[in-house]
C-alpha cells in the first residue's frame, strides 16, 4: 500500500522529478531545485520513511519505492516525467523506468548501482557488517531495526541484472564522480547496457550533485535539452 510523500514543487513546463539517496530527504537537492525550476517543474520527493515522508507498513524495498513513485506520479495527474537519481535515488529510478516506461521521458542515473558487488569494498564491507550487526537486535531495539532496513537498501537491493537493463527506452545520463563509492567499471557496466545512454563523469566523490553542483547542472542542463541518441 502506497503513502503519501512529502514533496516540494517548484517551477513549471515539463516535469523533472528529483529522487535522493540513502537516509536523506529532498533537502539534497538544494543546488537544483531552484536552478532546474526555471526551465521545468522540479519536483522534489522524500521517499517512504525519509524526510517527512511516513514509513508506513509494507516492504521496505527499492521496489516499493518505485511503486510509491508510480502511485504518486498518478495522484498527480503526471503521464511522464524527466527523472533524475542519486545514489538509491537512482536505484529507483532504474526499477521505475523498467517497470513503467511509459511514464520516463529523459533518465539521470547519478552513482546508481546495480546490486552490492557494485559498490566499492572499503565501502560496502562495514555496510554489510553494519546490516548483519543491527539485523541481530532488530526485534528488541526499534532503533536498530530502522538501522537495519536502511541498510537493508544498500546490501540487498536493487538486485538487477545487467541484461535486464536492454529494456529501459529512455535516453539515459550515467554521470558520476570520478572518486565515487560505485566502481567505475561498474558505472561503465551500467551505460555500456543502456541501449539509448551516455556517460559523464565529473571529478569529485559521490556527492557531485551537493559538492560540485555547478558542473554538474550544467551536463544534466545540456542532457535534457539536446535531442539524439548515443554518439
Amino acid at each position: 500500500m502506497s503513502v503519501q510523500l512529502y514533496y516540494e514543487e517548484k517551477g513549471n513546463c515539463e516535469p523533472l522529478i528529483l529522487l535522493h539517496g540513502n537516509g536523506e530527504s529532498h533537502e539534497y537537492f538544494v543546488h537544483q531545485i531552484e536552478y532546474f525550476s526555471q526551465n521545468y517543474r522540479v519536483i522534489a520527493i522524500d521517499t517512504r520513511g525519509h524526510g517527512k515522508s511516513r514509513r508506513g507498513d509494507t516492504p521496505f524495498t527499492i521496489r516499493q519505492f518505485a511503486l510509491d513513485l508510480h502511485c504518486f506520479m498518478e495522484d498527480l495527474g503526471i503521464q511522464k516525467a524527466n527523472i533524475l537519481g542519486f545514489s538509491d535515488g537512482g536505484n529507483i529510478a532504474l526499477i521505475f523506468a523498467l517497470t513503467y516506461p511509459e511514464q520516463v521521458m529523459k533518465l539521470i542515473l547519478n552513482g546508481a548501482n546495480l546490486f552490492g558487488r557494485g559498490i566499492k569494498p572499503h565501502i560496502q564491507i562495514p555496510i554489510i557488517l553494519g546490516y548483519r550487526f543491527a539485523s541481530l537486535f532488530a526485534d528488541k531495539s526499534k532503533a536498530a531495526a530502522k538501522n537495519a532496513e536502511m541498510l537493508s537498501l544498500m546490501v540487498n537491493d536493487p538486485d538487477i541484472r545487467p541484461q535486464e537493463l536492454s529494456r529501459i527506452t529512455a535516453r539515459t545520463l550515467v554521470i558520476a564522480g570520478t572518486g565515487d563509492m560505485i566502481k567505475t567499471a561498474h558505472t561503465r557496466l551500467i551505460y555500456e547496457n543502456l541501449p539509448d545512454a551516455e556517460l559523464v563523469f565529473i571529478r569529485g566523490n559521490h556527492f557531485i550533485a551537493n559538492r560540485k553542483f555547478v558542473e554538474f547542472n550544467k551536463e544534466v542542463e545540456r542532457f535534457l535539452q539536446e535531442a539524439g541518441g548515443r554518439p
